[in-house]
This record gives structure tokens, C-alpha cells and sequence, in this order.
């Protein structure tokens, strides 16, 4: 009789789920299916789960057509470079602020908080003018300077920081090791679940801005994705909706590739961390 009210209980948990999974991805079936409609069908139809017939244009059109190419690559550039200076210097400041003592060690870490609460659009303006007086706008360095270390990457690693014993550090110490060696030998080979956290809330966080690169990026030239597919989208008189849609789902598909192969370490570093 408990196997029974068991097994029913996992079938009605099973269907629950399901039943929410499919619910949480209609949203992408329906941006799947419009990319393969033409802007006619589309218009015609735009509520309809299956085109007619399906139109791969769209696609070809974003990379012979719309310069998806260059959008491309200026991303890749800007992600690579926020990803390795958030693994390499939220590493060393959460190494820091976790097992280093030093003068005005809670004042650092207080603005560490207070960055993480402020809202991203209040500080763009002082941001705006460093990179002028840099002269970094309409460049790749203007768009990824603001997130080099993010705040959140900072508290992940310090949070991880504090789970390592610090017997196995005193040790290190005893035997003559320097702090960098420490860091470099002990920290960092223990730390992999939180930098792939890290590795992947930077990858997001520069993959999708869409706002600070819409201001710095001033040509074609500079454009990130996001702000690449808004300019390609915009048709003579009405939006492409197919252009549109066939972006998003490309933008889409990298995001989607780096969490199916990081999301075991992603779940362990964000428990490390304890991320909610």
C-alpha cells in the first residue's frame, strides 16, 4: 500500500513537472517557428505555432545580408576578454577579501555590496564619461570595461574563499610558500565550480547587455549583437519580425550550449556560494 501511494505521488510530481516544462518553453517553440516564417506569413498569421512552409532566408539573411558576422565577432571579443578578467581578478580580490587582512578590508567589501544593490542604469553616466575621457567610445574597450570584475563575481569567489580550510593555507605558510604561490597552487586548482560560476554569470552578463552598448557603440563597426540584431530588425516601415526572431534564436544557441555543458559546476559554485 506505501509502494503504491509512493509510486502515485512520483507519477503526479512527473506530470506536475512536465507540465511546467512545457509551459516554460512554448515561449521558444513560438520564437523558433516565426524565424522560419516570411515577414508576410508572419504578419498574416503571427499567433501560428507551424509556418506554413519553412524559410531558412531568414537566416542566411543575418550573415550575408544584416552583418551578423562582424556583431558576431565584436561579442566573441568582448566576451572572452570580460570572462577571463572576472576568472583572474574576482579571484584575487575574493581570495583577498576571504583569507587576507588588511587595512580597510571592510570598507572594500561594503562597496562590494553597495555595487551589487545599486541599480546598473544609475551609475551609467559617470561610467559614460571615464570612457570619454579614455577615449573609448565607439570601441571595443568602451563597451567591456564596465564589467572587467563584477561585483557578483567578487562575492561569488569570496564566499567560495571561505569554504577552503585555513589550516591547509597555514600550512602552505609554514612550509615557505608565498602568497601568490598559495593562490596560485592551493586556491585556484580548488576553486573550479565557483569560476565556472563565475565564468558563466560574466559570459551573460556581456553576452546580453544591450543598453551600455547601445550608448558607447556609435557604428556598425562596434556593434554587439544585441544592438546589432535592433539595427537589423528595423525594416523601411514596420519591424522584420523573421530578421528578428532568426537573431534571437542565435543569439539564443551559445547560451544555451555553454550551460548544458557547465551547469553541473555552475549548481555547485552557486551552492558553494550560497546564491539564491
Amino acid at each position: 500500500m506505501t509502494s503504491s501511494s509512493s509510486r502515485v505521488r512520483t507519477a503526479l510530481s512527473y506530470g506536475a513537472l512536465t507540465i511546467v516544462a512545457v509551459f516554460m518553453l512554448l515561449p521558444f517553440v513560438w520564437v523558433l517557428s516565426g524565424s522560419l516564417k516570411s515577414q508576410a506569413e508572419f504578419m498574416s498569421n503571427p499567433g501560428g505555432w507551424l509556418p506554413e512552409s519553412f524559410e531558412w532566408q531568414n537566416y542566411v539573411a543575418l550573415f550575408t545580408e544584416k552583418g551578423f558576422s562582424t556583431y558576431f565577432a565584436n561579442s566573441g571579443i568582448v566576451v572572452a576578454i570580460a570572462v577571463l578578467a572576472n576568472i583572474v581578478l574576482s579571484a584575487m580580490a575574493g581570495y583577498a577579501l576571504a583569507k587576507l587582512e588588511f587595512r580597510g578590508k571592510p570598507l572594500v567589501m561594503a562597496g562590494v555590496i553597495i555595487a551589487m544593490a545599486v541599480p546598473y542604469v544609475a551609475v551609467f553616466v559617470p561610467q559614460f564619461v571615464v570612457v570619454v575621457q579614455l577615449g573609448a567610445v565607439d570601441t571595443l574597450l568602451g563597451i567591456v570595461l564596465p564589467i572587467l570584475v563584477l561585483p557578483i563575481s567578487v562575492f561569488v569567489m569570496r564566499q567560495f574563499a571561505y569554504s577552503i580550510p585555513g589550516e591547509l593555507l597555514e600550512a602552505a605558510r609554514v612550509d615557505g610558500a608565498g602568497e601568490w604561490r598559495i593562490f596560485a597552487r592551493i586556491f585556484m586548482p580548488l576553486a573550479g565550480p565557483a569560476l565556472a560560476t563565475v565564468g558563466i554569470l560574466s559570459f551573460l552578463a556581456a553576452w546580453n547587455a544591450f543598453l551600455w552598448p547601445l550608448i558607447v557603440a556609435q557604428s556598425q563597426d562596434t556593434y554587439t549583437l544585441p544592438v546589432g540584431l535592433a539595427s537589423a530588425a528595423q525594416g523601411s516601415n514596420t519591424l522584420d519580425y523573421g530578421i528578428l526572431l532568426a537573431g534571437a534564436v542565435v543569439i539564443l544557441l551559445p547560451v544555451l550550449i555553454l550551460f548544458l555543458f557547465l551547469q553541473r559546476y555552475f549548481i555547485q559554485g552557486v551552492a558553494t556560494a550560497g546564491l539564491k
